[in-house]
C-alpha cells in the first residue's frame, strides 16, 4: 500500500492509508493487534472518517473483507472507485 501511496504522491495526489492513520493510534492506546478493544475502537472508525473525507478510493491487493466493505461505502456515497494504479486520473 505504501509503494502505491508514494507512486500516487509522486503523480501529484496525496494518497492516505488508513493504516498510516490508525495502527500508531491503536499502539498508542496499548492495542496489541487485530480484535483487540483498542483495536475496535479506532481502526474502523478512524477508516471511515478518513473516507467521508476522500475524493476517491484506489482498491488494491487482494482479498480482504474489511477493503471491500470500505469500497462499498465509497460508492454508496457517491465516490470514484478505482482498482487499477493506471485509471486513476491525473492530478490537478
Amino acid at each position: 500500500m505504501n509503494e502505491v501511496a508514494l507512486k500516487l504522491f509522486r503523480a501529484g495526489h496525496l494518497a492516505v492509508t488508513g493504516e498510516a492513520l490508525a495502527l500508531p493510534l491503536v499502539e498508542t492506546a496499548g492495542g496489541t493487534g487485530p480484535g483487540d478493544a483498542a483495536y475496535e475502537e479506532i481502526f474502523h472508525p478512524v477508516a471511515e472518517q478518513l473516507l467521508a473525507r476522500c475524493d476517491a478510493v484506489l482498491r488494491i491487493g487482494g482479498p480482504s473483507e474489511g477493503a471491500d466493505r470500505m469500497t462499498a461505502q465509497a460508492r454508496a456515497g457517491g465516490k470514484a472507485v478505482y482498482t487499477s494504479l493506471d485509471d486513476v486520473p491525473a492530478a490537478r
